[in-house]
């Protein structure tokens, strides 16, 4: 996929959206480690997603919060790993381009129980492990959020717990790199810190965040501005279905091998160090997504497709002094 494709692919997610469709219940869990999985496991599945972000409120007088802006799209939503203990979930967005559909890899969510570390955001271009206690990680499940290149963009932690009659998780604040809306504005702002929160509802699931966005003021960081984001996964068949499980089919070999390389340099380097960009969120992601579309066209062998992506993250990991 080319940069024009991806650029235009992004735009078409803010199309006019068919009715809302009710999620399956869930079978009751047996204990409060089930209930989790359960929380987990059900925000896989087929949705209707609106995003809507809100910059609500402004730290500084010189700066006025950009208009409130929403889109939405539909998502399919897979379990491609399940051991017990850790479960990844894979967003495909699938857009409408010119009566055909398309599909765009989108992010992925990665959840383990009691991690002995995390991957977190440092800081420009940088992602390091953070170490949690015996203490810090008892009942605590971990949420790492990957790009759509698989490289890191942010992680954290907390417990899923009942608030009010309603089954929630939580993360603590956690630095995480600008989303590409606000990455192609060139903002005053260059990094967030936010809260993330997760929780089922009859219709599917929401999204929740509260991004503190911060700046460099004077030499030093600096809040700018809050905002809310909610992103509402409503459960909808309602769209090309197969596309996703297809683009999936034909490239899962690829991916999989993709994941397995940014787990060695992350384990084996402390961490990752690749430059960030504005449309794409690495440097190589363009790159790396056009190297899946290839697959899926029969275009490149998967043995080709892996050394080519491999070489490409060496090289941009060592650019990058990771």
């Amino acid at each position: 996929m080319n940069h024009l494709r991806f650029v235009a692919a992004l735009a078409l997610v803010a199309a006019p959206l068919p009715a809302f469709a009710q999620a399956a219940p869930i079978a009751a869990p047996a204990s409060a480690f089930d209930a989790d999985r359960a929380d987990i496991l059900g925000m896989a599945g087929n949705y209707k997603v609106r995003f809507d972000m809100q910059e609500a409120t402004s730290w500084r007088a010189d700066y006025t919060p950009i208009p409130v802006k929403v889109s939405g799209g539909f998502e399919a939503v897979r379990v491609i790993e399940d051991s017990g203990r850790v479960i990844r979930l894979q967003h495909l967005l699938v857009v409408d381009a010119g009566g055909k559909p398309m599909v765009i890899k989108h992010w992925r969510q990665d959840w383990e129980y009691e991690p002995a570390r995390v991957l977190t955001y440092a800081g420009p271009d940088a992602w390091t492990w953070a170490a949690l206690s015996p203490e810090q990680r008892k009942g605590v499940w971990s949420q790492t959020v990957y790009q759509v290149d698989d490289s890191p963009r942010y992680g954290g932690w907390g417990k899923w717990q009942t608030v009010g009659g309603v089954r929630r998780w939580q993360s603590g604040e956690s630095w995480r790199p600008l989303a590409r809306r606000d990455a192609i504005r060139g903002p005053v702002y260059d990094r967030y810190l936010g809260i993330n929160r997760h929780a089922l509802a009859p219709a599917g699931w929401i999204h929740w965040q509260d991004n503190l966005k911060i700046g460099e003021v004077s030499g030093k960081l600096s809040p700018i501005v809050q905002e809310y984001v909610l992103n509402s996964y409503t459960k909808n068949d309602g769209f090309e279905i197969k596309a996703a499980e297809g683009y999936w089919a034909a490239t899962k070999g690829y991916w999989a091998a993709i994941r397995a390389e940014w787990d060695r340099i992350a384990a084996a380097k402390g961490g990752i160090r690749i430059t960030e960009e504005a449309d794409h969120g690495t440097v190589i992601s363009g790159r790396v997504l056009e190297i899946a579309d290839e697959l899926q066209a029969g275009k490149i062998k998967e043995a080709d497709a892996i050394r080519t992506a491999k070489a490409l993250m060496d090289q941009a990991t060592r650019a990058a002094g990771g």
